[in-house]
């Protein structure tokens, strides 16, 4: 069999693909880059994914461990050639299962491999079942150690002189050991326990039957003498029958004439009617209770109208509404404001004026010094001097007034700026609205009231109409609501009347049919039904435990089965101890046959160090050089030349055990060995792949740069 491609969405592998050649194939991968992936999807599309595995401690299932990780549904394929012809094998999901469902077709034409199924598809393409494949063809996870398993024993066996695979010490010593467990596990389970058990409860059965029936004896006697008993009550029974007859007549005839004494009386309304009058007077007294509140509330709201009207008063604004208070100080700010601005604009031209003054003046002085004589003299200019000092004092003056007028205009309400204005003014408008508010509330509450107490009116002038039909005597609603109750009662009154006249009819109807009792005391009657129970309960166990005859012959039966159970769990034990002995001496000439293709595989990939190798049924290593005399454990040697024992055992393996020769699948299991054994490794493995394909993923450059170069040899890169 050879592997041509694979196809998968398995994992990290997302339609990913892979072309592989005859002989050996080297895929060189980074770590995580997919070869521990590769490898679980070849065994996976051999043997599928067992989805009865759970995941534990250290452990993660396949099916979960391989779930895609784009999301999408596992599935893969895989063409190969495999007796001649190319096949494709297919699978993905079913349900919930993944890798469920499987076809097996050959290439090109789509048709059915026949018998090529899931189940046995590994097994017919390897020659071997699964645990023999992961022992030997499948280096998966860097892990060379192989461990012992009941098929791969059998085949081992088969190579030392019988040729038969069905030979195995392991289970046939699980074949006694079932046969002697079945006869007796330990002190509760197992045949001889259950026979044992058997035999104790029909020993039992038979002590049971005899106290039984010294039981049924003495309980007859005692059911003998509570009859007696009872025969004598009977006559009392029945005067005290004709006695509750009689007052049965009594009771039903006085219950039929007071129903006729109420149903003879004046007519009421109906029920529905009396019971609608009741609701219509409860809820007239609900409407006095919200009279009642609504008036407390009335004068509450006119108490809050008076606190309301005499928080509105107000000195600046006096007789003003709220908006316009808001409007009269929105005015008297913006008066202020021109004031304030009329003053700053008086005392501005007062200051320009006065330095034009001061120039004008100072100017006169000067050409006054320059000239010679008083006629020449500027006095326009001391005019303007005089003219500018007049207009400058005048600005002042104004200032002086806007600021007063600014002033006073704050002052009638003693506010220091128009903020403060602003803030009396929005106050003042404030209490306005409170006062509107707490009026308009006294309105709506007055008008709630006027329109109670005319529904009050009318439920009481209706409902006195309806209660004079009945009761004219009624004046009031004290009155209405005792009429009412009578009405009502007389109605039930009526009612359970009626209901007695009719239990005393049916009464006096059972007594009639009914047979006289037996007058028996109820102690009597109780002991003798436990008695009768008892006893019945007494003979239908007797009948249950059967013939004490079959009882007795069934106890012989049991104790010559037990002692022949106990003879056979001697002789299993006896030929559980030969076979161990058996095995001991065997194990001396386990497989030679595989003990010398190992030897020979370990001296390849040792350089010749290594030459003599013996391996237990556990498979267990031993190894010895040239000089060595005594053979050395597995355990002491390191671990890149156990690995190299291991691979020799598992090479080893697949030449004699596996015909159909599958591929050889190696990850990472050469990176404990030296560059000299590496060497050695792969010249054995190119040679082997001349006659099997072998496909060596790696994460080291090693294994390409001995192998550059060397004809036969496909690399991949991943």
């Amino acid at each position: 069999m050879r592997i041509k491609s694979m196809t998968a969405v398995f994992g990290g592998l997302d339609r990913a693909g892979l072309e592989l050649g005859p002989g050996l194939n080297l895929i060189e991968a980074p770590n995580e880059g997919g070869k521990s992936t590769w490898c679980a999807f070849w065994r996976a599309m051999l043997y599928g994914i067992d989805t009865r595995d759970r995941d534990r401690k250290g452990h993660l299932a396949d099916k979960n461990r391989f779930q895609p990780w784009s999301g999408a549904p596992m599935e893969g394929e895989l063409t190969l050639e495999w007796q001649g012809r190319e096949i494709t094998l297919r699978r993905g999901l079913r349900g919930n299962a993944p890798f469920g469902s499987f076809s097996a077709v050959y290439a090109g034409t789509e048709e059915a491999v026949p018998g090529l199924s899931a189940s046995v598809c590994g097994e017919m393409l390897t020659g071997v079942g699964q645990e023999v494949f992961l022992r030997s063809a499948f280096l998966g996870g860097g892990n060379l150690a192989v461990t012992a398993a009941p098929e791969l024993e059998r085949r081992i066996a088969a190579l030392v002189t019988t040729g038969q695979e069905d030979v195995s010490f392991s289970q046939g010593m699980e074949r006694l050991r079932a046969w002697k467990n079945r006869r007796q596990v330990n002190r509760s389970t197992g045949e001889i326990p259950r026979l044992e058990g058997e035999l104790a409860r029909t020993e039992e059965s038979l002590a049971r039957i005899e106290e039984l029936s010294a039981r049924i004896a003495q309980l007859e006697g005692e059911r003998a003498e509570l009859e007696g008993r009872w025969e004598e009550g009977r006559q009392q029974a029945r005067q005290e029958f004709d006695r509750r007859l009689a007052q049965a007549q009594k009771e039903y005839q006085r219950a039929q004439g007071q129903a006729e004494a109420l149903e003879s009386g004046p007519a009421l309304p109906s029920q529905e009617e009396l019971r609608g009058a009741q609701g219509e007077l409860q809820y007239l007294r609900v409407l006095e209770e919200e009279l009642r509140q609504g008036t407390a509330a009335l004068g509450e709201a006119e108490e809050e109208v008076r606190r309301a009207e005499a928080a509105r008063e107000d000195e600046h604004f006096s007789g003003l509404t709220g908006e316009e208070a808001a409007v009269r100080a929105a005015e008297e700010a913006a008066g202020w404001q021109e004031a304030v601005r009329e003053g700053e604009r008086a005392k501005k031209w007062g200051r320009l004026s006065l330095v034009l003054a001061l120039l004008a003046a100072a100017g006169w002085q000067l050409t006054a010094r320059l000239l010679e004589g008083p006629a020449a003299l500027p006095w326009g200019l001391a005019g303007a001097a005089v003219l500018l000092l007049v207009l400058s004092l005048w600005s002042f003056r104004r200032e002086r007034g806007s600021r007063e007028l600014a002033r006073s205009l704050l002052a009638r309400y003693g506010v220091d700026t128009p903020e403060e204005l602003t803030a009396l003014a929005r106050d003042y408008q404030a209490r306005c609205q409170t006062a509107e508010k707490a009026a308009h509330k006294v309105e709506v509450i007055r008008a709630a009231v006027v329109e109670r107490q005319i529904k009050r009116e009318d439920v009481r002038s209706a409902l006195l109409n309806f209660v004079h039909q009945f009761a004219p005597e009624a004046r009031d609603m004290y009155g209405c609501s005792a009429a009412l109750s009578r009405a009502l009662c007389q109605d039930r009154d009526l009612a359970l009347a009626r209901q007695r006249a009719r239990e005393g009819r049916r009464r006096l109807e059972d007594l009639s049919v009914q047979a006289p009792p037996l007058g028996v005391s109820e102690e009597v009657r109780e002991r003798l039904e436990g008695v009768n129970a008892r006893l019945n309960q007494a003979r239908g166990a007797l009948r249950n435990m059967g013939d004490p005859a079959a009882l007795a012959a069934q106890r012989e039966q049991l104790e010559e089965a037990l002692a022949q159970r106990r003879l056979e769990l001697e002789a299993l034990n006896l030929a559980m101890d030969a076979l161990t002995q058996a095995n001991t001496r065997l194990q001396e000439r386990f497989s030679p046959e595989l003990n010398a293709l190992t030897g020979e595989y370990l001296a390849r990939l040792t350089g010749d160090r290594y030459q003599s190798v013996s391996l237990t049924r556990e498979l267990e290593g031993f190894v010895r050089t040239r000089e060595e005399v005594l053979p050395r454990s597995v355990l002491c040697l390191s671990r890149g030349t156990a690995d190299q024992l291991y691979l020799a055992v598992r090479l080893a393996v697949c030449r004699l055990c596996l015909p159909e020769r599958p591929p050889i699948v190696l990850d990472d299991a050469l990176t404990a060995f030296d560059d000299r054994r590496l060497t050695l490794a792969l010249e054995l493995l190119r040679e082997l792949a001349e006659e099997q394909q072998i496909i060596l993923f790696t994460c080291q450059r090693r294994e390409g740069e001995s192998l550059a170069g060397v004809p036969g040899v496909m690399r991949i890169r991943l």
